[in-house]
């Protein structure tokens, strides 16, 4: 009994499998024969319009502008140094970092004892030369004197020796009386010889007398300008900068202790391309006196100062590309030697050209151009500049063109578009109305009946759909979700 209890059990459990599974496979069938019978829903096919915001070429005049960086410094800068050495007796108390000084105002006093003793000494050397230069005077005088004596003296010898001649020719004097007074005469010009030659040297010693003297008063100055040079003063108005050293100090010859700066005269020096450097020449090949601008942003103030090119460095330098040119600022207030700032010179003025964003022209310089039925076609432009995020072009044959001006990947030739001028409101577009037939009607109600929506939305759709036109938007936006 066990046995045909449990055989029928199995018998009635397959049963009810297979009947289970005839009915299975009978509705997959049915949902198989009723889907490939429906007939497909199509949907209506619309153009992809994208929106994009377009500028107008109108060419006018523009002057461009070349934005660089630079680095103010002082057209006046001295270094302050100490001619002599010594320990500073007195320092002015504007000699300090940031110090502000007026042309002739005493910094520095060093200890003057030591220049004042070497002056002392030197004055007496002068001393000695002034009584050598007298006592050669009075020697030139005496010797002058003695010559004078010497060649009158000379002159009764010559006589003596006439006379004794005159004698012997007329026979009453001897022979040995004219030797005689050759002999005498002879030692008289020897005499006087020798008076000359004692001339000469006192006119020699005056001449060594008169160099010493002259040497004697030149180190006289050097040492006079040694106890001024004791003092430091104040070459021009200034601020000082870069202060090593305070009363009690000792310094050395020549040590720089401070620089004077003159902020009031102040120029900024740049470097540009080469590119750049040949836009500003003019046509005779020469720099250029143009305009700039310099800026410096201070915490989000920014300073500014107006100045003009003047000059350009000589060499390029080595490991350095470009020029380096320097402007002239004509006042600047705030600013200080050092700064880092920003220039932008005033280039030759361009004409007809257009200032358009750098996101409308391609890397190929072309740009997009809204052309019939607001359809895009690509057209060449010439750049010639670039101005931050703007470039400048020359717009050639596209006079009062409509470009787009911020190209993406999803823009190109003959696609359609809806051109948007910025500034400009548009007014929303009317929705488009459509017919609809009594069974695609009854569609769209159904499915929205069917919708987890709120029933005052329901009602408000359901509204629509029940009039004689249907917004296409509203057909759309309910087929795409009955598709999904």
């Amino acid at each position: 009994m066990r046995f045909l209890r449990r055989s029928l059990t199995g018998v009635f459990l397959l049963a009810v499998t297979l009947a289970l599974t005839a009915w299975a496979g009978a509705m997959v069938q049915g949902a198989v024969s009723a889907r490939m019978n429906e007939e497909p829903r199509s949907f209506p096919q619309r153009e992809r319009i994208l929106a994009v915001n377009v500028i107008t070429l109108d060419p006018v005049t523009i002057t461009p502008e070349l934005t660089v960086f630079g680095e103010l410094r002082s057209q006046r800068t001295l270094d302050l140094r100490s001619a002599i050495g010594g320990t500073v007796l007195e320092a002015s108390d504007a000699l300090v970092e940031g110090g502000t000084v007026t042309a002739g105002q005493l910094l520095l006093r060093i200890d003057p004892v030591e220049a004042e003793a070497a002056l002392a000494s030197i004055r007496a050397d002068l001393q000695d030369a002034q009584a050598e230069l007298r006592d050669a005077d009075r020697a030139l005088i005496l010797a002058q004197d003695e010559l004078t004596a010497a060649r009158a003296q000379a002159g009764l010898r010559d006589q003596a020796l006439a006379r004794a001649v005159d004698l012997e020719t007329r026979g009453v004097g001897t022979a040995a009386a004219v030797e005689t007074a050759e002999l005498a005469a002879s030692a008289a010009q020897a005499a006087v010889l020798t008076r000359r030659q004692g001339l000469a040297s006192a006119q020699a010693r005056i001449d060594q007398a008169t160099t010493r003297l002259a040497r004697a008063q030149i180190t006289v100055s050097q040492a006079e300008r040694a106890v001024a040079d004791t003092q430091v003063y104040a070459a021009f108005n200034g601020t000082l900068a870069e202060v090593t050293i305070s009363p009690g100090g000792r310094v050395t010859a020549n040590e720089r202790f401070a620089q004077l700066v003159d902020p009031s005269q102040l120029e900024v020096s740049f470097r540009v391309s080469t590119s750049q450097y040949a836009r500003l020449l003019d046509d005779a090949g020469q720099l250029m006196k143009a305009p700039v601008d310099v800026t410096l942003d201070v915490s989000g103030v920014n300073l500014r100062a107006a100045g003009q090119i003047t000059r350009e460095g000589a060499t390029v330098g080595a490991g350095q590309t470009g020029r380096l040119l320097f402007a002239r600022i004509d006042t600047a207030p705030g600013f200080r030697p050092g700064d880092f700032v920003t220039v932008r010179i005033a280039e030759p003025a361009l004409a007809d050209v257009v200032l358009v964003p750098a996101t409308a022209v391609a890397a190929d310089q072309t740009v997009l151009i809204v052309g019939d039925e607001d359809r895009l076609r690509s057209a060449d432009v010439q750049l010639l500049r670039r101005q931050g995020d703007d470039v400048i072009i020359a717009v050639g044959e596209n006079v009062g063109a409509t470009i787009v001006a911020e190209r993406s990947p999803l823009l190109g030739a003959g696609i359609k578009v809806r051109p948007i001028v910025p500034g400009v409101v548009e007014a929303e577009p009317e929705p488009e109305m459509i017919a609809l037939d009594a069974e695609r009607r009854a569609k769209l109600i159904a499915f929205v009946s069917e919708g987890r929506m709120p029933d005052d939305a329901k009602a408000r759709i359901i509204g629509e759909l029940e009039a004689d036109e249907v917004s296409s938007q509203t057909v759309t936006r309910l087929e795409a979700r009955m598709g999904s």
